[in-house]
C-alpha cells in the first residue's frame, strides 16, 4: 500500500520543484527580454542559463526546450506554454500562460507582466518555505507515531511470541487487527491532511 500513499506526496514534491525552477526562469527570461531580446530568442537564450542553474536533467529545462524545438515547428509559442501550463497542473503556471496570451494579443507589456509573475511566485515560495519550516517537527513527529504501532507489534512477537497468537490466528482475531489497520490507515491520511496546507 505504500506506492499509494507515497504517490501524491512525489506529485506535490515535483511540482514544488517544478514552481521553484519556473521562478527563476521568469527572470532568466526577463533580463533577456530586458536586454532587447525577442521573445523566441529569449527563450532559446535561457536554456544555457537554466541549464547552469538546475542541470541538464531539470523539470524547466526540458519544458523551455520543448518550446524552443515547437518554434522550428512553427507553433505559436501561447499554445506551448497553454500545453505546459495544463501537463503542470500548476495555477500560477496557468495564470501567466494565460496573461502572456492575453498580453501578447492586446501588445501589453510583456517585461513588466513576466517580472511582476516572478514576483508573486516568488512570494508564494516563500510563504511556503516557512509553513514548511514551522511544521517540521510536527511532521517528523507524525512519521515517528506512523513507525510506532510497527515498532511494538515486532517487539511483541520477538519478547512474547504467544502474545498474538490468538489475534492471528482465530476468526475474530483477524477480524480485530484488519479493523486496527484500517483504523491505522485512516490515522495515516487525516494526519497528512491536516499537515497538508494550500497556499
Amino acid at each position: 500500500m505504500y506506492p499509494f500513499f507515497i504517490r501524491k506526496t512525489l506529485i506535490e514534491k515535483r511540482r514544488r520543484e517544478l514552481l521553484n525552477q519556473f521562478k527563476e526562469s521568469l527572470s532568466v527570461l526577463s533580463s533577456f527580454l530586458s536586454a532587447g531580446y525577442s521573445t523566441e530568442n529569449a527563450f532559446h537564450a535561457a536554456i544555457p542559463e537554466l541549464r547552469n542553474m538546475f542541470g541538464e536533467r531539470a523539470l524547466i529545462v526540458t519544458e523551455f526546450e520543448a518550446i524552443v524545438n515547437g518554434f522550428n515547428l512553427n507553433k505559436p509559442l501561447e499554445v506551448m506554454l497553454s500545453d505546459f501550463a495544463f501537463r503542470s497542473g500548476l495555477d500560477d503556471i496557468t495564470n501567466f500562460a494565460e496573461t502572456f496570451n492575453i498580453a501578447k494579443r492586446n501588445g501589453g507589456n510583456l517585461v513588466h507582466i513576466i517580472t511582476h509573475t516572478a514576483g508573486i511566485i516568488r512570494d508564494k515560495v516563500q510563504i511556503i518555505e516557512d509553513i514548511k519550516t514551522l511544521n517540521a517537527s510536527k511532521i517528523y513527529e507524525q512519521r515517528m507515531m506512523n513507525i510506532i504501532p510497527f515498532v511494538i507489534i515486532i517487539y511483541m512477537n520477538m519478547t512474547s511470541p504467544d502474545f498474538f497468537v490468538s489475534l492471528y490466528t482465530t476468526f475474530l482475531g483477524r477480524v480485530t487487527m484488519t479493523i486496527c489497520l484500517f483504523i491505522y490507515f485512516l490515522s495515516i491520511f487525516l494526519a497528512n491532511r491536516i499537515m497538508s496546507i494550500e497556499v
